[in-house]
């Protein structure tokens, strides 16, 4: 007995090699996409060159030292939390917060020693704050230039 052979249906697309090239592309892509982006942030920091301010005689200066350590009116504090810091600056304006607060901190002291003396001073209601900066012409650090840029606190 004879069969008859049967034709295959050449009639579709083997999809099966496709398949496979979109694969090795999506594998490539993901190999050589990079999902996270390194960025640095590059500051210029602001000069402060100007007429020094009139030194008041009735202010209260805060002058923070390196180490984030605090003096009011050049009284050494025990911690250097923001309570302590609003009760020295409480006892010594008493009830008078117009008062010119003047914050000196040195170049190297933390950045939050600085916030927290500006929010004390705010919480407390002082309006006129000032930040004491040297004048970057002169290059000798015992140099009287000494500029105080007032701003106001919230």
């Amino acid at each position: 007995m004879k069969f008859k052979r049967q034709r295959m249906d050449d009639g579709g697309v083997n999809l099966t090699p496709l398949i496979d090239v979109v694969f090795l592309l999506l594998i490539f892509f993901m190999v050589s996409t990079t999902f996270t982006k390194e960025s640095r942030l590059n500051l210029e920091l602001p000069s402060a060159q100007g007429e020094p301010a009139l030194q008041d005689a009735n202010v209260l200066e805060v002058v923070i030292d390196a180490s984030g350590h605090y003096r009011v009116n050049e009284q050494a504090l025990l911690d250097h939390t923001i309570e302590s810091l609003m009760a020295a600056m409480r006892e010594l304006a008493g009830s008078d917060n117009e008062l010119p607060v003047i914050i000196t901190a040195d170049a190297n002291s933390p950045h939050q020693s600085v916030i927290t003396a500006m929010d004390a001073a705010g919480r407390l209601g002082f309006a006129k704050l000032s930040l004491t900066t040297q004048d970057p012409n002169l290059t000798s650090p015992d140099a009287e230039a000494v500029d105080r840029k007032s701003t106001s606190a919230k």
